[in-house]
C-alpha cells in the first residue's frame, strides 16, 4: 500500500502526517470509465488526459475539487457552448460514476510510480479470430494477410489494444488515412475540401490538398459541413466491447506475427 503524505499544523508547527489513499468502487469505476469513453473520450481521450479539443482533465481544478460529481456535474449537464463541449443528458447515477473514473484515474497517476502493467494477454485466441471474422466485422476491412500482416510483432500488447480501443488517440490526425476529411460547401455553391484540424458551433478549419489553411465562420447550417472519418467504425464499437471481446481480440492479434 502507497501512503499520501497530508500536512498537519500542530501548536504552529508543520507535521507530515500519512494518510491512506482513497478507495474506489471498481464496478462504479469501470461503468464510468465506459461512459466516458463512449461519450466524452473523442474530446478529452479515452484516458482523460486530453484530446482533439478537450483539455486533460486529471489536472483540472474543477475536476480534482470535484466530491461524487458534485462539481463537474453542472458542467456535463450545461455543457460548455463557449467551447464547443455539448451537453450530456446524464443521470445523476452516471455522473457519479464518472466522477469515480475520473478520481481513480487521478489516483492512478500519482501512485504510477507503484504499479507495474501485467500481461494482458489473457484471453482466448481462438474466440477472438471467430470475433474478429465474425460479430466484430473487422474482416468487413481489415486483413491478417494485408494491413494487419505481422502487427503483433509490430507492437506491444498494451499498444496494440489501445490501437483498437483508442484510434483516434493511438492513430492521431497527422495520419492520412486515418485523418478526418471534411468539405465545405458555401452558398455559392463551392466546395472546398481538405484534412479536417478543427470544428466547434462558430468555426470551421482544414488543411487542403495544397497545404493551405483554410479557415469558415460557421452559422448555423451555413456552410453546409460534410465530414468523413476513416475511424468512425471503431468509435460505433467502443460502447458495445465487452471485457471478453477485448481480451480475446487482443489475444488473437498478438499471434499475427
Amino acid at each position: 500500500m502507497v501512503l499520501a503524505l497530508g500536512v498537519l499544523t500542530i501548536g504552529g508547527a508543520l507535521t507530515l502526517v500519512a494518510q491512506t489513499p482513497p478507495k474506489f468502487d471498481p464496478a462504479a469505476v469501470a461503468r464510468g470509465e465506459k461512459t466516458f469513453v463512449a461519450s466524452c473520450g473523442f474530446c478529452h481521450g479515452a484516458h482523460a488526459k486530453g484530446g482533439e479539443k478537450g483539455p486533460d482533465l486529471l489536472r483540472s481544478v474543477l475536476v480534482l475539487d470535484d466530491e461524487k460529481g458534485g462539481s463537474i456535474g453542472s458542467v456535463i449537464l450545461n455543457g460548455r457552448p463557449d467551447k464547443g463541449m455539448p451537453r450530456f443528458p446524464f443521470t445523476p447515477a452516471q455522473i457519479a460514476d464518472i466522477a469515480e473514473f475520473l478520481h481513480s484515474s487521478i489516483q492512478a497517476a500519482a501512485d504510477r510510480g507503484s504499479y507495474q502493467t501485467l500481461n494482458i494477454v489473457t484471453g482466448d485466441a481462438r474466440a477472438g479470430e471467430a470475433y474478429f471474422n465474425g460479430a466484430g466485422k473487422c474482416a468487413t476491412c481489415h486483413s491478417v494477410t494485408g494491413d494487419l500482416k505481422g502487427i503483433g510483432a509490430k507492437y506491444e500488447p498494451v499498444s496494440l489494444q489501445d490501437r483498437f480501443l483508442m484510434p483516434r488517440e493511438s492513430w492521431g490526425d497527422k495520419n492520412l488515412k486515418t485523418a478526418r476529411q471534411v468539405s465545405v460547401t458555401g452558398p455559392d455553391g463551392q466546395t472546398v475540401s481538405g484534412r479536417l484540424l478543427n470544428i466547434d458551433d462558430f468555426h470551421v478549419a482544414l488543411r487542403d490538398a495544397d497545404g493551405n489553411y483554410r479557415s469558415f465562420t460557421r452559422r448555423g447550417d451555413i456552410p453546409r459541413v460534410e465530414i468523413k472519418d476513416p475511424l468512425k467504425v471503431h468509435l460505433a464499437m467502443l460502447p458495445q466491447y465487452s471485457d471478453t471481446d477485448i481480451h480475446n481480440l487482443t489475444a488473437y492479434l498478438v499471434t499475427l506475427k
